[in-house]
């Protein structure tokens, strides 16, 4: 994937870069209730599948934000000019496997090309994905099964800077349809004015989707 270097003498987060890196577990991450109500109801109106709808809000969210599409090599940083999501897929066994999906793209086109993805992933199996191969990834997955207010999620050791967005099982509040939401990334990277900035643009990318 294209990407581009930062000059680390002109980034302007050097000691927080510096800070966040030496702490064992330099992660930063939250879950927030997301308004689904319009969403879902285009979702269900054309039988859309619901898994990569959210996925392909969740990517173009993701990669309208420059600090989720940049990840620490070495001592420095590199941007990438797109990231395309790497998520899990169920198989029949009770595993899963590893999808990888780029979302620079229309949603209509999107979501059969990554429907087409999906089935040749399943047949293939696996989740081997040395870091060479990760580093441009943003980590999806889904607890579609139940709602939840928090989730831990596993990181390497050591850490890596690839952010994490997983959502669980939406519910009903009220008049609204409400998704939790989880997002971690790497502090070095990644504040929590980032992170808002994330749950803005996925607010944006689903209205473009429910007006596609």
């Amino acid at each position: 994937m294209p990407y581009k270097t930062l000059d680390m003498s002109a980034y302007r987060r050097k000691a927080h870069f510096d800070y966040f890196r030496a702490m064992a577990c330099p992660y930063v991450g939250l879950t927030a209730n997301v308004d689904i109500t319009a969403l879902l109801a285009k979702v269900r109106a054309e039988k859309l599948p619901f898994f990569l709808t959210v996925c392909y809000c969740a990517a173009r969210a993701a990669n309208s934000v420059p600090e989720f599409r940049q990840r620490i090599v070495g001592e420095g940083i590199v941007e990438f000019d797109h990231c395309p999501t790497s998520h899990t897929v169920a198989l029949e066994d009770g595993t899963y496997c590893y999808c990888t999906l780029r979302a620079d793209m229309p949603f209509t086109d999107y979501i059969l090309y990554a429907q087409r993805e999906q089935e040749a992933a399943k047949q293939r199996g696996g989740i081997d994905e040395d870091a060479e191969e990760a580093l441009d990834k943003l980590f999806i997955s889904t607890l579609p099964w139940l709602s939840y207010t928090s989730l831990i999620q596993p990181t390497p050791f050591p850490a890596d800077s690839n952010p994490r967005i997983t959502w669980g099982k939406y519910f009903r509040q009220g008049e609204q349809t409400l998704l939790p939401l989880s997002v971690l990334c790497h502090h070095a990277l990644v504040d929590g004015l980032h992170i808002a900035r994330f749950y803005q643009a996925l607010e944006k990318a689903m209205g473009d989707v429910v007006q596609a």
